[in-house]
């Protein structure tokens, strides 16, 4: 009787901790900068300074990675044809955020 007690317990603890990894958060945090994009010409603009970006293709081919920025905005040209990309972006708070972008 107290193995199937035990049992019961177990299950119901291991399924209440699942449910609840699963459970996203309900307010989404805001991002710190805008992409503004014209072409192959994008510009990162932020509230806290820019302290490094990378740009790769879907592929997983590193375009672009520059670091020590340390300005609030940052502009830059994509070198080949391709619609989509991604982008990590690393502020100064030490915050990183990382973007799928599309360009045309």
């Amino acid at each position: 009787m107290m193995n199937a007690i035990r049992r019961l317990l177990a299950i119901v603890l291991l399924s209440v901790v699942v449910l609840d990894l699963q459970a996203q958060p309900f307010a989404k945090e805001t991002k710190p900068y805008k992409i503004l994009t014209s072409g192959k010409n994008i510009t990162i603009k932020s509230t806290n300074n820019i302290n490094h970006i990378m740009i790769w293709t879907n592929g997983g081919n590193r375009l672009i990675e520059q670091r020590s920025i340390n300005a609030n905005n940052y502009s830059f040209t994509i070198p080949i044809n391709g619609k989509f990309f991604f982008l990590m972006v690393g502020l100064s708070n030490g915050k990183i955020y990382t973007e799928k972008i599309g360009v045309q």
